[in-house]
């Protein structure tokens, strides 16, 4: 049977179902317009141009017990942020709030100005939005489900056939076009599940753990793709792979137990993995005595078959200068000097260690 519905007062076809589809599709989102909404709201508009996403003390409690607690950040055109944290941190929870897929205790969510409370349907339009399960109805084509995105969203009728398929190509789903989504794999679910969540070309795009369930080749392609949504959209992305934020993201929050730990930069968690140190490997070492008296250097310990160098006032490579002309001119055998890195583990252990200490 065909699909159908009214809105004010055309008729739209979808495609053809079988009727145990039709049941499942309780409902189908109503067109609006934005651009009139804008027009009557132009300080919101004006908005729009910049800050894409505006968090305010965002919360949420179930009971006594909150889940997410005063979460605020900002995040602009063109940027990808990494939501990173522990199993049960609070992230989805967050994602939800963020959607509008649930409503918070308290604080605001404001989607290019557009406050998600009030406004939601408008907010909801500028957001694609990928859960921790795809939302996928496993008895139709990986086209027809990609159709059916893409007119829910308001895609217009004659414009589906091209996002349909600019969003496969994007998320390497073309040779699967007529496939049952519920024959694709763990990892090409996936795929849809982000094909559906960009095939209206949103402002802002939502990612809950999208690297879930894929091969390695999957994921660097999935990877590659989130950069390329950061070139023009903003991005979303919650995971806890360490690695994954350090790759793809320019901003990154840190959520513990429902409290942000960190909110910075990129290359702010980065520096916060430089240390004081030097790692120094040397076939013939020398007394303690002879490395504390070099420039800077105001500890050494036994690191392994290394030597730990800890450094004062000058700079680490300034240290490093000094360590390799003593060694050259003293035939210490120098075969390894590197600064002595803390791993992102590492980094991430601390913040929530450090959590848990004041709490």
């Amino acid at each position: 049977m065909d699909v159908e519905f009214i809105h004010n007062g055309r008729q739209y076809s979808l495609f053809r179902l079988n009727f145990q589809s039709y049941r499942r599709l309780t409902t189908v989102r109503r067109f609006f317009n934005l651009a009139a909404f804008q027009i009557q709201n132009p300080d919101i508009a004006d908005s729009m141009n910049t800050v894409t996403v505006e968090v305010t003390e965002l919360t949420r409690a179930y009971g006594d017990h909150v889940v997410v607690n005063e979460v605020s950040f900002n995040l602009n055109q063109g940027e990808v942020l990494g939501f990173l944290g522990p199993n049960g941190a609070g992230k989805s929870t967050t994602m939800k709030m963020l959607t509008g897929n649930l409503a918070p205790t308290s604080g605001t969510v404001k989607v290019c100005g557009i406050d998600m409370i009030e406004h939601p349907k408008e907010a909801k339009a500028l957001i694609g939005y990928l859960p921790e399960t795809p939302p996928l109805y496993k008895e139709l084509t990986v086209d027809e489900m990609l159709a059916l995105a893409a007119r829910m969203h308001g895609v217009p009728r004659d414009k589906v056939r091209r996002a349909v398929a600019s969003a496969k190509e994007r998320t390497g789903l073309t040779e699967m076009s007529k496939r049952l989504c519920e024959n694709l794999s763990t990892g090409y679910q996936q795929r849809v599940g982000i094909a559906q969540a960009i095939i209206h070309n949103p402002m802002v795009v939502v990612l809950d753990e999208p690297t879930r369930g894929l091969d390695p080749i999957q994921i660097r392609d999935i990877r590659a793709l989130i950069r390329e949504l950061g070139g023009e959209h903003s991005v979303i992305l919650s995971t806890h792979i360490l690695p994954e934020v350090e790759m793809v993201c320019d901003q990154v929050q840190i959520i513990h137990q429902g409290q942000l730990v960190f909110n910075g930069a990129i290359e702010a968690l980065k520096k916060s993995r430089e240390s004081d140190r030097l790692l120094v490997g040397l076939r013939r070492s020398p007394a303690f005595e002879a490395l504390l008296a070099l420039p800077g250097v105001a500890e050494v310990e036994q690191a392994g078959n290394m030597l730990r160098l800890r450094f004062e006032q000058l700079t680490a490579d300034t240290v490093a200068e000094g360590v390799v002309r003593a060694a050259v001119a003293g035939d210490w055998g120098l075969y390894h000097i590197a600064p002595d890195t803390t791993s992102l583990e590492d980094v991430f252990l601390q913040l929530t260690q450090m959590e848990d200490l004041t709490t």
